[in-house]
């Protein structure tokens, strides 16, 4: 089985049976699971999100979940620092580490050179660029904007002093333009990796999104979302997931039950073809028919590794 690769990801849309496969392949090559779902790492949020749970984890290490709690926020800057930190300490361990999840850009961000406007951040220059706004006025520092970044200055209207500041901070703290700073972004692979994404007829994913729908109705969907509900959770990140705002438009009398419930599964639905696009154009996958079962897809992986071993070795 392939060492010679630093982390493999399991993507796909929602519903196509990507926490199953991360366990079993984890299984066969001493691997452990890091997620890659941005609503997994709230606590509370497990039905809705369809967490794994610690018996399908198999006695398989899973890491970046329940981190958060359900008022907090979390940015793709936030995971992509945890996540890589992640890898290392797997990897210092001896084990290969399998990002499994739906989230496309979270993905995306580790395996490649992302970088964030918010890692260019000082926040002594910027309250010494506010204090100057305040004295001299944002004529002055929009001047300074124009003559340092010509292009940056016509996207920001001169009253928006904000963008002013920050524009300003960021070439003050890495000595380039934020358009400079950003650019080429999410292109060069930081990571040997292999991407394997799950994938199905449209009609039959639809039909597995809507049969999971009922039983995530079954298992006590309405209950988790209104004990966040009573809890005053709302209007907040965690809950404008799919599934969790609709409920909470039940219970604030917006919808009747079978209204939020199709469209939890409407909008479940819409998620999954976006996902689908996402890694289609974004990220280079090795496509495999999800209906063929975990078994035959460890099969099929395992002779992907042995492929990639053999190609290291010519």
């Amino acid at each position: 089985m392939s060492r010679e690769l630093d982390v493999i990801a399991i993507v796909g849309p929602t519903a196509s049976g990507k926490t199953a496969l991360s366990v079993e392949l984890a299984k066969l090559i001493d691997g452990e699971v890091i997620n890659g779902d941005s609503t997994q790492v709230y606590k509370g949020l497990d039905i809705g999100t369809a967490k794994i749970t610690e018996t399908e984890m198999d006695g398989i290490p899973h890491h970046m979940f329940d981190i958060k709690e359900a008022t907090e926020n979390f940015s793709v800057a936030s995971y992509q620092q945890n996540v890589r930190a992640c890898i290392q300490e797997i990897q210092s361990r001896g084990k290969l580490p399998i990002i499994a999840g739906g989230t496309g850009l979270y993905v995306q961000s580790v395996l490649y050179d992302f970088r964030f406007t918010e890692e260019a951040a000082d926040l002594a220059v910027r309250a010494r660029l506010e204090q100057e706004l305040e004295e001299q006025g944002p004529e002055t520092l929009y001047a300074r904007l124009v003559k340092e970044d010509p292009q940056g200055a016509e996207k920001i209207h001169p009253n928006n002093h904000r963008r002013i500041v920050r524009a300003l901070e960021i070439i003050e703290v890495t000595g380039k333009t934020k358009g400079a700073h950003e650019q080429d972004v999410g292109k060069k692979a930081l990571y040997n990796h292999l991407i394997i994404g799950l994938d199905m007829d449209r009609d039959l994913l639809y039909e597995r999104i809507d049969r999971r729908t009922d039983i995530m109705m079954a298992q006590g969907f309405l209950d988790e979302a209104e004990a966040l509900w009573r809890a005053k959770i709302r209007d907040v990140q965690a809950v404008q997931a799919i599934g969790y705002r609709e409920l909470h438009q039940y219970l604030d009398g917006q919808l009747t039950l079978p209204e939020a419930i199709t469209e939890i599964k409407k909008g479940t639905r819409n998620y999954a073809k976006r996902q689908l696009t996402y890694f289609r154009n974004k990220l280079e996958v090795t496509w495999l028919d999800a209906t063929k079962g975990t078994d035959l897809l460890i099969k099929e992986i395992s002779v992907i590794l042995e492929d990639l071993d053999d190609l290291k070795r010519k």
